[in-house]
Protein backbone atom coordinates (compact mmCIF):
# COMPACT_ATOMS: atom_id res chain seq x y z
CA UNK A 1 0.00 0.00 0.00
CA UNK A 2 1.02 3.32 -1.05
CA UNK A 3 1.22 6.74 1.63
CA UNK A 4 -0.89 9.34 -0.39
CA UNK A 5 0.93 11.95 1.32
CA UNK A 6 3.68 11.50 -1.09
CA UNK A 7 3.92 12.06 -4.66
CA UNK A 8 2.98 8.66 -6.14
CA UNK A 9 3.92 8.59 -9.99
CA UNK A 10 1.09 6.17 -10.54
CA UNK A 11 -1.05 9.08 -9.61
CA UNK A 12 -0.54 10.67 -12.23
CA UNK A 13 -3.33 11.99 -15.05
CA UNK A 14 -3.29 12.92 -18.40
CA UNK A 15 -3.92 15.99 -17.96
CA UNK A 16 -1.34 16.68 -15.90
CA UNK A 17 -3.93 18.15 -12.64
CA UNK A 18 -4.60 16.66 -9.65
CA UNK A 19 -8.02 15.66 -8.62
CA UNK A 20 -9.28 19.48 -7.59
CA UNK A 21 -9.91 20.25 -10.72
CA UNK A 22 -13.52 18.41 -10.44
CA UNK A 23 -15.31 18.31 -7.33
CA UNK A 24 -14.78 14.79 -6.62
CA UNK A 25 -15.74 13.42 -3.32
CA UNK A 26 -12.76 10.97 -2.41
CA UNK A 27 -8.85 12.45 -1.51
CA UNK A 28 -7.60 9.03 -2.92
CA UNK A 29 -6.67 9.45 -6.61
CA UNK A 30 -7.37 5.49 -6.85
CA UNK A 31 -10.69 6.23 -5.48
CA UNK A 32 -11.20 9.03 -7.26
CA UNK A 33 -10.73 7.01 -10.53
CA UNK A 34 -13.22 4.18 -9.01
CA UNK A 35 -15.69 7.01 -7.97
CA UNK A 36 -15.68 8.30 -11.61
CA UNK A 37 -16.16 5.19 -12.99
CA UNK A 38 -18.98 4.24 -11.15
CA UNK A 39 -20.61 7.73 -11.78
CA UNK A 40 -20.21 7.19 -15.29
CA UNK A 41 -23.11 6.78 -17.84
CA UNK A 42 -21.43 4.21 -19.51
CA UNK A 43 -21.12 1.88 -16.17
CA UNK A 44 -25.17 2.42 -15.21
CA UNK A 45 -25.47 1.22 -18.91
CA UNK A 46 -24.23 -2.18 -18.11
CA UNK A 47 -27.60 -3.30 -16.45
CA UNK A 48 -28.67 -3.05 -19.84
CA UNK A 49 -26.41 -5.22 -21.94
CA UNK A 50 -26.12 -9.13 -22.07
CA UNK A 51 -23.90 -11.16 -20.13
CA UNK A 52 -24.51 -14.26 -21.60
CA UNK A 53 -28.37 -14.17 -22.47
CA UNK A 54 -30.98 -10.88 -22.26
CA UNK A 55 -33.03 -10.87 -19.42
CA UNK A 56 -35.36 -8.32 -21.68
CA UNK A 57 -38.95 -9.31 -22.17
CA UNK A 58 -38.49 -12.60 -20.57
CA UNK A 59 -38.76 -12.08 -16.54
CA UNK A 60 -35.44 -14.08 -16.52
CA UNK A 61 -33.50 -13.38 -13.13
CA UNK A 62 -29.96 -13.30 -14.71
CA UNK A 63 -26.46 -11.57 -14.11
CA UNK A 64 -26.15 -8.43 -16.33
CA UNK A 65 -22.86 -6.57 -17.30
CA UNK A 66 -23.51 -4.41 -14.56
CA UNK A 67 -23.99 -6.80 -11.47
CA UNK A 68 -21.23 -9.26 -13.54
CA UNK A 69 -18.31 -5.95 -13.41
CA UNK A 70 -19.78 -5.37 -9.58
CA UNK A 71 -19.09 -9.35 -8.53
CA UNK A 72 -15.62 -8.77 -10.49
CA UNK A 73 -14.40 -5.61 -8.27
CA UNK A 74 -15.82 -7.88 -5.60
CA UNK A 75 -13.59 -10.32 -5.74
CA UNK A 76 -10.89 -8.18 -7.24
CA UNK A 77 -10.51 -6.31 -4.23
CA UNK A 78 -10.62 -8.81 -1.43
CA UNK A 79 -7.77 -10.58 -4.22
CA UNK A 80 -5.47 -7.22 -3.46
CA UNK A 81 -6.16 -7.18 0.21
CA UNK A 82 -5.40 -10.36 0.69
CA UNK A 83 -2.05 -10.20 -1.63
CA UNK A 84 -1.08 -6.90 0.78
CA UNK A 85 -1.49 -9.00 4.06
CA UNK A 86 0.88 -11.41 3.21
CA UNK A 87 4.48 -10.54 4.19
CA UNK A 88 6.01 -13.09 2.03
CA UNK A 89 4.97 -11.36 -1.53
CA UNK A 90 4.58 -7.61 -0.45
CA UNK A 91 8.48 -6.73 -1.87
CA UNK A 92 7.47 -8.70 -5.07
CA UNK A 93 4.27 -6.65 -5.51
CA UNK A 94 6.31 -3.39 -5.09
CA UNK A 95 9.10 -4.41 -7.39
CA UNK A 96 6.86 -5.19 -9.95
CA UNK A 97 4.56 -2.28 -9.57
CA UNK A 98 2.08 -2.59 -7.00
CA UNK A 99 -1.09 -3.73 -5.99
CA UNK A 100 -3.86 -1.12 -4.46
CA UNK A 101 -6.52 -2.16 -3.88
CA UNK A 102 -9.07 0.95 -5.22
CA UNK A 103 -6.89 1.02 -8.12
CA UNK A 104 -8.12 -3.00 -8.79
CA UNK A 105 -11.73 -2.09 -8.07
CA UNK A 106 -11.49 0.85 -9.98
CA UNK A 107 -10.15 -1.22 -12.96
CA UNK A 108 -12.46 -4.24 -12.02
CA UNK A 109 -15.63 -1.69 -12.89
CA UNK A 110 -14.48 -0.47 -15.84
CA UNK A 111 -13.21 -3.47 -17.53
CA UNK A 112 -17.09 -4.06 -19.01
CA UNK A 113 -17.80 -0.72 -20.04
CA UNK A 114 -16.90 -1.00 -24.09
CA UNK A 115 -18.92 -4.21 -24.17
CA UNK A 116 -22.00 -3.60 -26.52
CA UNK A 117 -25.28 -4.63 -26.85
CA UNK A 118 -25.65 -8.62 -26.59
CA UNK A 119 -22.53 -9.27 -25.14
CA UNK A 120 -19.96 -11.08 -27.08
CA UNK A 121 -22.39 -11.88 -29.90
CA UNK A 122 -22.53 -8.22 -30.54
CA UNK A 123 -18.86 -7.60 -29.91
CA UNK A 124 -18.11 -10.27 -33.15
CA UNK A 125 -20.90 -8.84 -35.28
CA UNK A 126 -19.51 -5.27 -35.15
CA UNK A 127 -15.51 -6.28 -35.35
CA UNK A 128 -16.75 -7.89 -38.24
CA UNK A 129 -18.83 -4.97 -40.10
CA UNK A 130 -15.99 -1.96 -38.51
CA UNK A 131 -13.23 -4.28 -40.16
CA UNK A 132 -14.93 -4.93 -43.58
CA UNK A 133 -17.20 -2.82 -44.47
CA UNK A 134 -15.47 -0.04 -42.95
CA UNK A 135 -12.03 -0.69 -43.25
CA UNK A 136 -10.76 -0.13 -40.02
CA UNK A 137 -7.65 -2.01 -39.33
CA UNK A 138 -8.80 -2.18 -35.74
CA UNK A 139 -12.12 -3.64 -35.56
CA UNK A 140 -13.99 -3.79 -32.39
CA UNK A 141 -12.71 -5.07 -29.31
CA UNK A 142 -14.72 -5.24 -26.38
CA UNK A 143 -11.59 -4.36 -24.07
CA UNK A 144 -10.33 -1.55 -26.61
CA UNK A 145 -13.22 -0.34 -26.35
CA UNK A 146 -13.92 0.18 -22.43
CA UNK A 147 -10.06 1.87 -22.41
CA UNK A 148 -11.44 4.36 -25.33
CA UNK A 149 -14.23 5.53 -23.34
CA UNK A 150 -12.26 6.40 -20.35
CA UNK A 151 -9.80 7.53 -22.04
CA UNK A 152 -11.69 9.10 -25.27
CA UNK A 153 -15.25 9.23 -25.40
CA UNK A 154 -16.86 9.47 -21.99
CA UNK A 155 -17.17 13.19 -21.04
CA UNK A 156 -17.86 13.07 -16.89
CA UNK A 157 -14.19 14.06 -16.47
CA UNK A 158 -12.19 17.11 -15.48
CA UNK A 159 -11.94 18.02 -19.38
CA UNK A 160 -14.81 16.70 -22.30
CA UNK A 161 -12.17 14.04 -23.07
CA UNK A 162 -12.44 10.65 -21.11
CA UNK A 163 -12.37 10.34 -17.46
CA UNK A 164 -8.94 11.73 -16.59
CA UNK A 165 -7.96 8.77 -14.92
CA UNK A 166 -4.50 7.91 -12.97
CA UNK A 167 -1.95 5.83 -14.86
CA UNK A 168 -2.33 3.15 -12.47
CA UNK A 169 -5.94 2.24 -13.55
CA UNK A 170 -5.15 3.07 -16.69
CA UNK A 171 -3.27 0.29 -16.74
CA UNK A 172 -4.82 -1.86 -14.68
CA UNK A 173 -7.39 -1.90 -17.57
CA UNK A 174 -4.92 -2.77 -19.68
CA UNK A 175 -5.48 -7.00 -19.53
CA UNK A 176 -4.33 -7.26 -23.14
CA UNK A 177 -1.63 -4.71 -23.16
CA UNK A 178 -1.17 -4.04 -26.70
CA UNK A 179 -2.83 -2.93 -30.33
CA UNK A 180 -3.66 -5.76 -32.13
CA UNK A 181 -1.59 -5.50 -35.61
CA UNK A 182 1.86 -3.36 -34.22
CA UNK A 183 2.19 -2.39 -30.82
CA UNK A 184 4.75 -2.96 -29.34
CA UNK A 185 7.32 -3.88 -31.51
CA UNK A 186 7.72 -6.72 -31.35
CA UNK A 187 4.20 -7.35 -31.66
CA UNK A 188 3.52 -10.46 -29.00
CA UNK A 189 1.38 -12.39 -31.52
CA UNK A 190 5.28 -13.16 -33.52
CA UNK A 191 6.61 -14.30 -30.26
CA UNK A 192 7.34 -18.10 -30.20
CA UNK A 193 4.58 -19.08 -27.50
CA UNK A 194 2.00 -16.05 -27.55
CA UNK A 195 0.49 -14.62 -24.43
CA UNK A 196 -3.06 -15.33 -23.74
CA UNK A 197 -4.86 -13.66 -26.67
CA UNK A 198 -2.49 -12.72 -28.45
CA UNK A 199 -2.24 -15.37 -31.01
CA UNK A 200 -3.81 -14.64 -34.48
CA UNK A 201 -6.70 -16.99 -34.79
CA UNK A 202 -6.33 -19.63 -37.19
CA UNK A 203 -9.48 -18.78 -38.81
CA UNK A 204 -8.65 -15.48 -39.60
CA UNK A 205 -4.91 -15.33 -41.14
CA UNK A 206 -3.45 -11.33 -41.14
CA UNK A 207 -6.34 -10.23 -38.65
CA UNK A 208 -4.52 -9.45 -35.62
CA UNK A 209 -4.34 -10.64 -32.35
CA UNK A 210 -7.79 -12.53 -31.00
CA UNK A 211 -7.65 -10.17 -28.39
CA UNK A 212 -6.48 -6.44 -27.42
CA UNK A 213 -7.34 -3.47 -25.09
CA UNK A 214 -6.04 -0.59 -27.28
CA UNK A 215 -7.30 0.26 -30.60
CA UNK A 216 -4.54 2.81 -32.45
CA UNK A 217 -6.09 5.90 -31.32
CA UNK A 218 -5.68 4.98 -27.77
CA UNK A 219 -1.43 4.64 -28.50
CA UNK A 220 -0.23 7.40 -26.79
CA UNK A 221 -2.25 6.44 -23.41
CA UNK A 222 -1.06 3.11 -23.47
CA UNK A 223 2.51 4.34 -23.88
CA UNK A 224 1.80 7.26 -20.94
CA UNK A 225 0.02 4.39 -18.95
CA UNK A 226 2.83 1.93 -18.97
CA UNK A 227 5.79 3.86 -18.75
CA UNK A 228 6.12 3.71 -15.10
CA UNK A 229 6.28 -0.26 -15.58
CA UNK A 230 9.30 -0.33 -17.88
CA UNK A 231 12.16 -2.19 -16.88
CA UNK A 232 9.90 -3.83 -14.82
CA UNK A 233 7.01 -5.98 -16.55
CA UNK A 234 7.81 -6.88 -20.77
CA UNK A 235 6.00 -4.50 -22.89
CA UNK A 236 3.27 -7.29 -22.96
CA UNK A 237 3.01 -8.58 -19.80
CA UNK A 238 -0.19 -7.28 -17.62
CA UNK A 239 0.39 -5.54 -14.72
CA UNK A 240 -0.08 -7.15 -11.03
CA UNK A 241 -3.52 -4.66 -10.64
CA UNK A 242 -4.52 -5.93 -14.83
CA UNK A 243 -3.59 -9.17 -13.37
CA UNK A 244 -5.44 -9.56 -10.34
CA UNK A 245 -8.65 -8.02 -12.13
CA UNK A 246 -8.47 -10.53 -14.62
CA UNK A 247 -7.93 -13.53 -12.38
CA UNK A 248 -11.20 -11.82 -10.34
CA UNK A 249 -12.75 -12.05 -14.03
CA UNK A 250 -12.39 -15.53 -14.30
CA UNK A 251 -13.87 -16.63 -11.17
CA UNK A 252 -16.73 -14.74 -10.77
CA UNK A 253 -17.29 -15.81 -14.87
CA UNK A 254 -16.55 -19.49 -13.59
CA UNK A 255 -19.44 -19.21 -10.91
CA UNK A 256 -22.04 -16.84 -11.52
CA UNK A 257 -23.11 -17.93 -14.76
CA UNK A 258 -23.72 -21.49 -13.54
CA UNK A 259 -26.02 -19.67 -10.79
CA UNK A 260 -27.72 -18.05 -13.51
CA UNK A 261 -28.49 -21.50 -15.83
CA UNK A 262 -29.48 -23.80 -12.63
CA UNK A 263 -31.94 -21.11 -11.76
CA UNK A 264 -34.05 -20.97 -14.65
CA UNK A 265 -33.52 -25.04 -15.40
CA UNK A 266 -31.43 -24.71 -18.43
CA UNK A 267 -28.36 -26.40 -16.57
CA UNK A 268 -29.62 -29.87 -15.99
CA UNK A 269 -28.57 -32.43 -13.45
CA UNK A 270 -29.07 -35.63 -15.51
CA UNK A 271 -26.71 -34.37 -18.38
CA UNK A 272 -23.74 -32.69 -16.66
CA UNK A 273 -23.49 -35.92 -14.53
CA UNK A 274 -23.74 -38.01 -17.20
CA UNK A 275 -20.38 -36.06 -18.89
CA UNK A 276 -18.10 -35.66 -16.19
CA UNK A 277 -19.50 -39.24 -14.57
CA UNK A 278 -18.30 -40.74 -17.71
CA UNK A 279 -15.57 -39.19 -18.54
CA UNK A 280 -14.02 -39.89 -14.91
CA UNK A 281 -15.26 -43.87 -15.25
CA UNK A 282 -13.55 -44.03 -18.41
CA UNK A 283 -10.83 -41.73 -18.57
CA UNK A 284 -8.02 -44.12 -20.01
CA UNK A 285 -10.49 -45.50 -22.38
CA UNK A 286 -10.83 -42.28 -23.97
CA UNK A 287 -7.92 -40.92 -23.50
CA UNK A 288 -6.97 -43.85 -26.26
CA UNK A 289 -9.00 -42.28 -28.82
CA UNK A 290 -7.34 -40.81 -32.22
CA UNK A 291 -8.45 -37.35 -32.94
CA UNK A 292 -10.60 -38.39 -35.40
CA UNK A 293 -12.56 -41.24 -33.28
CA UNK A 294 -13.09 -38.29 -30.91
CA UNK A 295 -14.71 -35.97 -33.10
CA UNK A 296 -16.88 -38.66 -34.80
CA UNK A 297 -17.85 -39.55 -31.16
CA UNK A 298 -18.14 -35.88 -29.93
CA UNK A 299 -22.16 -35.95 -29.08
CA UNK A 300 -21.94 -38.91 -26.67
CA UNK A 301 -21.08 -38.00 -23.06
CA UNK A 302 -17.62 -37.74 -21.84
CA UNK A 303 -15.91 -36.97 -25.49
CA UNK A 304 -16.34 -33.18 -24.83
CA UNK A 305 -14.30 -32.90 -21.44
CA UNK A 306 -11.53 -35.37 -22.73
CA UNK A 307 -11.62 -32.52 -25.97
CA UNK A 308 -11.14 -30.19 -23.06
CA UNK A 309 -8.06 -32.03 -21.50
CA UNK A 310 -6.12 -32.27 -25.10
CA UNK A 311 -6.83 -28.49 -25.47
CA UNK A 312 -5.03 -27.65 -22.35
CA UNK A 313 -2.46 -29.83 -23.29
CA UNK A 314 -2.09 -28.18 -26.29
CA UNK A 315 -2.33 -24.40 -24.97
CA UNK A 316 -1.13 -24.28 -21.49
CA UNK A 317 1.06 -27.69 -21.03
CA UNK A 318 2.69 -25.39 -18.29
CA UNK A 319 -0.42 -25.88 -15.81
CA UNK A 320 -2.41 -28.58 -16.71
CA UNK A 321 -1.83 -31.85 -14.79
CA UNK A 322 -4.09 -35.21 -15.46
CA UNK A 323 -4.04 -36.22 -12.31
CA UNK A 324 -5.03 -32.90 -10.96
CA UNK A 325 -7.55 -32.57 -13.56
CA UNK A 326 -8.96 -35.79 -12.66
CA UNK A 327 -9.34 -34.77 -9.30
CA UNK A 328 -10.60 -30.90 -10.22
CA UNK A 329 -13.90 -33.19 -12.61
CA UNK A 330 -14.41 -35.09 -9.15
CA UNK A 331 -14.46 -31.89 -7.27
CA UNK A 332 -17.48 -30.07 -9.22
CA UNK A 333 -18.85 -33.08 -9.79
CA UNK A 334 -19.39 -33.51 -6.19
CA UNK A 335 -19.88 -30.03 -5.72
CA UNK A 336 -21.70 -28.96 -8.87
CA UNK A 337 -23.53 -32.55 -9.64
CA UNK A 338 -24.67 -34.48 -6.60
CA UNK A 339 -24.57 -30.76 -4.83
CA UNK A 340 -26.45 -27.91 -6.29
CA UNK A 341 -27.98 -29.92 -9.46
CA UNK A 342 -28.82 -32.83 -7.26
CA UNK A 343 -32.58 -31.03 -6.57
CA UNK A 344 -33.89 -29.09 -9.21
CA UNK A 345 -34.23 -25.07 -8.25
CA UNK A 346 -38.11 -23.82 -7.33
CA UNK A 347 -37.33 -20.35 -5.94
CA UNK A 348 -37.75 -21.57 -2.06
CA UNK A 349 -35.71 -20.95 0.85
CA UNK A 350 -33.83 -23.97 0.40
CA UNK A 351 -33.14 -23.53 -3.02
CA UNK A 352 -32.00 -19.66 -2.58
CA UNK A 353 -29.98 -20.50 0.31
CA UNK A 354 -28.32 -23.55 -1.74
CA UNK A 355 -27.25 -21.17 -4.55
CA UNK A 356 -25.73 -18.43 -2.05
CA UNK A 357 -24.00 -21.42 -0.42
CA UNK A 358 -22.18 -22.57 -3.39
CA UNK A 359 -21.29 -19.45 -4.71
CA UNK A 360 -19.90 -18.47 -1.66
CA UNK A 361 -17.67 -21.84 -0.69
CA UNK A 362 -16.58 -21.73 -4.62
CA UNK A 363 -15.56 -17.67 -4.71
CA UNK A 364 -13.90 -17.95 -1.26
CA UNK A 365 -11.79 -21.08 -2.63
CA UNK A 366 -10.61 -19.30 -5.94
CA UNK A 367 -10.24 -16.33 -4.14
CA UNK A 368 -7.99 -17.89 -1.20
CA UNK A 369 -5.30 -19.74 -3.61
CA UNK A 370 -4.38 -16.72 -5.79
CA UNK A 371 -1.14 -16.21 -5.30
CA UNK A 372 2.16 -14.27 -7.27
CA UNK A 373 5.01 -15.42 -9.41
CA UNK A 374 8.10 -13.66 -9.94
CA UNK A 375 8.82 -15.11 -13.70
CA UNK A 376 5.63 -16.19 -15.26
CA UNK A 377 5.28 -18.12 -18.12
CA UNK A 378 3.73 -15.98 -21.01
CA UNK A 379 0.49 -17.74 -21.08
CA UNK A 380 -0.04 -16.48 -17.66
CA UNK A 381 0.07 -12.91 -15.40
CA UNK A 382 1.98 -12.83 -12.55
CA UNK A 383 -1.07 -13.14 -10.12
CA UNK A 384 -1.73 -16.54 -10.63
CA UNK A 385 -4.27 -19.50 -9.02
CA UNK A 386 -3.19 -22.15 -7.34
CA UNK A 387 -2.50 -25.22 -9.94
CA UNK A 388 -5.57 -27.22 -8.21
CA UNK A 389 -8.00 -23.88 -8.26
CA UNK A 390 -7.08 -23.73 -12.09
CA UNK A 391 -8.13 -26.84 -13.22
CA UNK A 392 -11.21 -26.36 -11.57
CA UNK A 393 -11.86 -22.97 -13.23
CA UNK A 394 -11.37 -24.58 -16.33
CA UNK A 395 -14.00 -27.19 -15.36
CA UNK A 396 -16.45 -25.24 -14.13
CA UNK A 397 -16.32 -22.51 -17.66
CA UNK A 398 -16.16 -26.24 -19.51
CA UNK A 399 -19.86 -26.89 -17.92
CA UNK A 400 -20.93 -23.77 -18.71
CA UNK A 401 -19.93 -23.69 -22.52
CA UNK A 402 -20.75 -26.89 -23.45
CA UNK A 403 -24.35 -27.11 -21.64
CA UNK A 404 -25.41 -23.02 -21.91
CA UNK A 405 -23.53 -21.66 -24.43
CA UNK A 406 -23.54 -24.49 -27.12
CA UNK A 407 -27.47 -24.72 -26.77
CA UNK A 408 -29.00 -24.60 -30.64
CA UNK A 409 -31.57 -22.63 -28.63
CA UNK A 410 -29.02 -19.85 -27.89
CA UNK A 411 -27.61 -20.19 -31.59
CA UNK A 412 -31.32 -19.53 -32.89
CA UNK A 413 -31.56 -16.54 -30.83
CA UNK A 414 -28.12 -14.90 -31.01
CA UNK A 415 -28.82 -15.03 -34.79
CA UNK A 416 -31.62 -12.83 -34.65
CA UNK A 417 -29.34 -10.52 -32.44
CA UNK A 418 -26.60 -10.24 -34.93
CA UNK A 419 -29.36 -9.61 -37.80
CA UNK A 420 -30.04 -7.08 -35.59
CA UNK A 421 -26.73 -5.04 -35.21
CA UNK A 422 -25.93 -5.51 -39.12
CA UNK A 423 -29.09 -3.66 -40.04
CA UNK A 424 -28.88 -1.22 -37.27
CA UNK A 425 -24.99 -0.47 -38.51
CA UNK A 426 -26.05 -0.32 -42.09
CA UNK A 427 -29.26 1.88 -41.20
CA UNK A 428 -26.71 4.74 -39.17
CA UNK A 429 -24.43 4.28 -42.16
CA UNK A 430 -27.00 5.78 -44.34
CA UNK A 431 -28.06 8.14 -41.85
CA UNK A 432 -24.82 10.04 -41.05
CA UNK A 433 -23.61 9.83 -45.22
CA UNK A 434 -26.83 11.17 -46.00
CA UNK A 435 -25.90 15.09 -46.42
CA UNK A 436 -29.41 16.36 -47.05
CA UNK A 437 -29.76 15.08 -43.27
CA UNK A 438 -26.30 16.65 -42.24
CA UNK A 439 -27.61 18.59 -39.61
CA UNK A 440 -30.06 16.66 -37.92
CA UNK A 441 -28.02 13.60 -36.67
CA UNK A 442 -28.19 12.75 -33.23
CA UNK A 443 -25.57 15.25 -31.54
CA UNK A 444 -23.90 12.32 -29.77
CA UNK A 445 -23.65 10.45 -32.98
CA UNK A 446 -22.14 14.61 -34.70
CA UNK A 447 -19.70 14.67 -32.00
CA UNK A 448 -18.15 11.29 -32.14
CA UNK A 449 -18.13 11.73 -35.86
CA UNK A 450 -15.97 14.96 -35.37
CA UNK A 451 -13.58 13.42 -32.62
CA UNK A 452 -12.91 10.48 -34.70
CA UNK A 453 -12.38 13.00 -37.95
CA UNK A 454 -9.93 14.66 -36.15
CA UNK A 455 -8.05 11.30 -34.85
CA UNK A 456 -7.87 9.64 -37.96
CA UNK A 457 -6.99 12.87 -39.60
CA UNK A 458 -3.61 13.47 -37.09
CA UNK A 459 -3.30 9.49 -37.79
CA UNK A 460 -3.03 10.06 -41.35
CA UNK A 461 -0.43 12.99 -41.13
CA UNK A 462 2.34 11.04 -38.63
CA UNK A 463 1.43 7.17 -39.32
CA UNK A 464 -0.88 6.23 -42.03
CA UNK A 465 0.50 2.20 -41.95
CA UNK A 466 -2.14 2.53 -38.50
CA UNK A 467 -4.93 2.88 -41.00
CA UNK A 468 -4.10 0.37 -43.32
CA UNK A 469 -7.49 -2.31 -43.33
CA UNK A 470 -8.45 -5.33 -44.62
CA UNK A 471 -7.71 -4.66 -48.06
CA UNK A 472 -4.18 -3.96 -47.08
CA UNK A 473 -4.43 -0.54 -48.18
CA UNK A 474 -4.07 3.25 -46.52
CA UNK A 475 -6.08 5.41 -46.94
CA UNK A 476 -5.40 8.01 -49.63
CA UNK A 477 -6.92 11.85 -49.09
CA UNK A 478 -9.68 13.64 -47.13
CA UNK A 479 -12.46 11.91 -48.02
CA UNK A 480 -10.93 8.34 -46.97
CA UNK A 481 -10.53 9.54 -43.53
CA UNK A 482 -13.71 10.80 -43.31
CA UNK A 483 -15.31 7.81 -44.05
CA UNK A 484 -13.32 5.93 -41.41
CA UNK A 485 -13.96 8.24 -39.00
CA UNK A 486 -17.87 7.78 -39.75
CA UNK A 487 -17.89 4.34 -39.25
CA UNK A 488 -15.74 4.86 -36.20
CA UNK A 489 -18.45 6.58 -35.07
CA UNK A 490 -21.21 4.12 -35.96
CA UNK A 491 -19.36 1.80 -33.87
CA UNK A 492 -18.57 4.16 -30.32
CA UNK A 493 -22.46 4.93 -30.87
CA UNK A 494 -23.98 1.75 -31.10
CA UNK A 495 -21.29 0.32 -28.68
CA UNK A 496 -22.90 3.06 -25.94
CA UNK A 497 -26.33 1.34 -26.68
CA UNK A 498 -28.01 -0.99 -24.18
CA UNK A 499 -30.11 -3.86 -25.66
CA UNK A 500 -33.35 -2.19 -25.88
CA UNK A 501 -31.57 0.85 -27.07
CA UNK A 502 -30.19 -0.59 -29.77
CA UNK A 503 -33.83 -2.78 -30.75
CA UNK A 504 -36.22 0.28 -30.32
CA UNK A 505 -33.66 2.74 -32.38
CA UNK A 506 -33.96 -0.08 -34.98
CA UNK A 507 -37.54 0.07 -35.19
CA UNK A 508 -37.54 3.69 -34.71
CA UNK A 509 -35.17 4.01 -37.85
CA UNK A 510 -37.07 0.90 -40.05
CA UNK A 511 -40.71 2.51 -39.78
CA UNK A 512 -41.78 -0.39 -37.51
CA UNK A 513 -43.20 2.02 -34.07
CA UNK A 514 -45.30 4.97 -34.04
CA UNK A 515 -43.58 6.48 -30.80
CA UNK A 516 -41.55 9.76 -30.49
CA UNK A 517 -40.07 10.39 -27.37
CA UNK A 518 -38.45 7.57 -25.49
CA UNK A 519 -34.70 7.20 -23.51
CA UNK A 520 -34.13 5.35 -27.12
CA UNK A 521 -34.56 8.51 -29.19
CA UNK A 522 -32.55 11.16 -26.68
CA UNK A 523 -29.66 10.89 -28.76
Amino acid sequence: MRDHDHVDPRAQRRSGGDTAVQADLATSPFRVDRDRVASSPFFARLGGVTQVVSSTGSGLLVHNRLTHSLKVAQAARAIAERLNARPDVTNLLDKLGGCDPDVVEAASLAHDLGHPPFGHLGEQVLDRLARHRFGLSDGFEGNAQSFRIVTTTDVRGPAAVGLDLTVAVRAAMLKYPWTRLSHPHPHPKDLPEPPRGAAVPTDAPGTGSAKFSAYVTELEDVRQSRAFYSGRLESWQQTVEASVMDTADDIAYAIHDLEDFYRVGVLQHATVAAELGTWLDHAEELAGLSAAELAAQERRPGRSLEALRRRLHAKDSWAVDDGVFARAVSKVRAELVDGLLAVPFDGSVEAEQAVAGFSARWTRRLVDSVGVVEEPTTRSGHVVLAVPQWHEVQVLKFVHRRFVLLRPDLALHQRGQARLLTALVEALEQWVTDRHEANRLPRRLHDLVELAGDEYAALARTDPSALVGATGDAPSGPDAVRALARGRAVVDFIASLTDNQAAALLDALSGRTGQLWTDAFVL
